[in-house]
């Protein structure tokens, strides 16, 4: 009796993403009593040495995979749900989005030191991170204490990234903490940022496993995996993303959390938009009952989207995806 052929798993090289999928791919191998092999792709996102912000972010992470599922390289595949654009694609299906981890920022610093101690040192402080968003909020952050900071564009792999901090290149650098927890490294964080601060980019800490949609054993399994909340969230997060009709390098806020008052009943969606300067910034909230589908999900990010439009968020995002 033959043993059923291993399933293949698509996944970046990168160590955070190895990681990502090796713990999806444990779970796999318990649900279905097969091996389950990690293939690595290589992505746009990868290789280009352009900042995201230039060459658009959308897809730059993702495409490689989708294309190698499509030609049935590969099985399925698992990526960091931020990196996904909002439009479904053909032929594929979202399987599962399991059990959300952190989504907050975390700030890696000199001397153990937090935010607010760096921006108000005397020589100032210059901080890293590659996203457009987290700009914006630093920025204001730093300006609601009335100083400044300077942020600086970086790329690369977590190593890299913290290595500017170790060199003394840079005074600090921002990553998610879902990352530096799956890798082992989130000790080496000197603050976590509450969200009431930076509000991290949408479906940030979330995990996306793909599949072909016509693959129904496949599909099946996989939704095993699926936690229902954090799917909510992330679809209400990413139907404001795209109702404001701004793709993933967008200087765009989103996070969807349960309103806790004995039972989780409702959902309260922030959303923040702002220039990379943190000079103008429009953020607000709304709450509503926990979605019971995907389109009240949705619903829920267009509302939120509807009113940050109407309060002047189009014209704080720069080139939007038209």
């Amino acid at each position: 009796m033959t043993s059923p052929t291993a399933l293949k798993l698509g996944t970046r090289r990168s160590a955070l993403a190895m990681a990502q999928s090796g713990l999806v791919a444990e779970q796999v191998r318990r649900i279905t009593g097969r091996d389950v092999e990690l293939v690595e792709i290589t992505t746009y996102g990868d290789v280009s040495r352009e900042h995201l912000a230039q060459i658009g972010g959308t897809g730059v992470f993702v495409s490689a995979l989708r294309d190698a599922l499509l030609r049935g390289e590969i099985d399925f595949a698992v990526h960091s749900l931020k990196d996904l654009p909002t439009a479904d694609p053909e032929g594929l299906t979202l399987a599962a989005v399991p059990l959300r981890e952190d989504p907050r920022d975390a700030l890696i610093a000199r001397d153990g030191l937090t935010f607010e101690q760096l921006a108000a040192s005397p020589r100032g402080a210059r901080i890293g991170t590659g996203s457009p968003r987290r700009m914006a909020q630093l920025n204001a952050w730093a300006r609601s204490m009335g100083v400044r900071v300077e942020t600086v564009p970086i790329r690369g792999n977590v190593d890299t990234r913290i290595g500017y901090v170790a060199s003394g290149d840079l005074d600090a650098v921002v990553l998610a903490a879902a990352g530096l927890s799956r890798l082992g490294r989130l000790a080496e964080a000197t603050e976590l940022i509450s969200p009431d601060i930076v509000l991290p980019a949408p479906g940030q800490g979330a995990l996306a496993v793909e599949c072909p949609a016509d693959d129904a054993g496949l599909v099946s399994v996989l939704a095993e995996l699926d936690d229902p909340f954090t799917r909510a969230a992330v679809t209400a997060e990413r139907a404001l993303l795209a109702a404001l009709e701004a793709g993933c390098s967008a200087p765009v806020g989103a996070l969807a959390d349960p309103v806790v008052d004995g039972h989780i009943t409702e959902l309260r969606l922030r959303g923040v938009v702002g220039t990379t300067d943190g000079s103008s910034l429009v953020q607000m909230s709304i709450t509503g009952p926990t979605p019971a589908s995907r389109d009240e999900a949705v619903a829920l990010g267009h509302e939120l989207a509807d009113e940050m439009l109407a309060k002047g968020a189009a014209g704080l995002m720069g080139e939007r995806e038209l």
